[in-house]
C-alpha cells in the first residue's frame, strides 16, 4: 500500500512541476520552468559575437510589431503610468528598449523607418563612461547593463549616440524573472540574452516581425543566416562616423 502512495505522490509532483512552467502571479507574470530548457554550461567566449541586419525597405510605416514584441518579452508593458501623468508625458518617458524612428538621408531626401535599439558596438562609449562598470559589454558582443552596479548617474545615456538606453523612474510593482529592474536604473536590448543563455537562437523582435526584416545570428558563423544576408546585402552602420563597428547593420537606407 504504501508503494502505491508514494507512486501516486510522485505522478502528482510530476504534474504538478509541469504545471508550474505556467503559473501566473500576476497579471502577464509567469513563473517559466527551466525543466525543458538547455541553460548556458560553459562561459561566453568571443568565438561568438551576436549581430542583426534590419532591412528597412520591408519596414512598414507604422508597424509597431518589434516595439510590443519587445515590450511583452521584457516586462516594459506591465510598467504603469505615474498617478497625474499625462499621456504625453508618460509616452516621453515610459522606457523602451526599442524605438520606431523615421531618419531622412540629407542628399537624396529619402525617408526610411526602422527600429532603433542599443547597437551592440564593438567599442562602445556607455562602457567607456560608466563610473561603476555597471555597463559592459560581454565576449559574445551583447552590451549589458549590471543592475546590481548601476548607480542611476545616466552617463552612459548621455554618452549614447543613439538614444538607446532607458531610465527607470519610477517604482517597479510588477516585473518578469528574465528582465528584473528597479526605480534609478539603466536599461537597453539585450539581444534577448535570456534566451540565448538558455538554448535560444532568436530575437523577440525577429520572431514578431512578420515582413521578416530582421534576421538575427552569429556574424562570425559564415554560414549563419545573418551573415549570409549581409553578404548579399549593401548594408550601412548608423553613425558609421564615429567607427564603433556596431552590431545592427541596416540595409535599404
Amino acid at each position: 500500500m504504501s508503494e502505491m502512495i508514494d507512486q501516486k505522490r510522485r505522478e502528482f509532483l510530476s504534474v504538478a512541476s509541469k504545471a508550474a512552467a505556467a503559473t501566473v502571479v500576476a497579471p502577464g507574470v509567469f513563473l517559466h520552468s527551466m525543466a525543458d530548457a538547455a541553460p548556458r554550461k560553459e562561459a561566453v567566449t568571443d568565438a561568438v559575437r551576436y549581430g542583426m541586419l534590419i532591412d528597412t525597405s520591408k519596414c512598414a510605416d507604422g508597424c509597431t510589431d518589434c516595439v510590443n514584441a519587445c515590450d511583452s518579452e521584457n516586462g516594459l508593458d506591465m510598467l504603469v503610468k505615474p498617478e497625474g501623468a499625462s499621456d504625453e508625458a508618460w509616452d516621453k518617458q515610459r522606457p523602451r528598449w526599442i524605438r520606431s524612428v523615421k531618419i531622412q538621408d540629407n542628399l537624396t531626401g529619402k525617408v526610411s523607418n526602422l527600429p532603433m535599439m542599443c547597437q551592440h558596438c564593438e567599442h562602445p562609449p556607455c562602457v567607456d563612461v560608466c563610473p561603476t562598470t555597471a555597463s559592459f559589454r560581454r565576449a559574445d558582443g551583447i552590451v549589458m547593463v549590471d543592475r546590481h552596479a548601476c548607480i542611476g548617474c545616466r552617463y552612459c545615456m548621455m554618452a549614447c549616440p543613439y538614444k538607446a538606453r532607458s531610465f527607470i523612474h519610477e517604482n517597479v510593482q510588477f516585473k518578469p524573472t528574465a528582465a528584473p529592474r528597479g526605480k534609478g536604473c539603466v536599461e537597453s536590448c539585450n539581444f534577448c540574452v535570456h534566451r540565448l543563455d538558455n538554448g535560444g537562437t532568436t530575437t523577440a523582435c525577429q520572431d514578431a516581425c512578420k515582413h521578416e526584416a530582421i534576421v538575427f545570428g552569429d556574424l562570425k558563423d559564415p554560414n549563419s543566416a545573418v551573415s549570409q544576408a549581409l553578404a548579399k546585402a549593401q548594408t550601412t552602420q548608423l553613425r558609421a562616423d564615429l567607427k564603433l563597428n556596431t552590431g545592427v547593420r541596416y540595409s535599404g537606407i
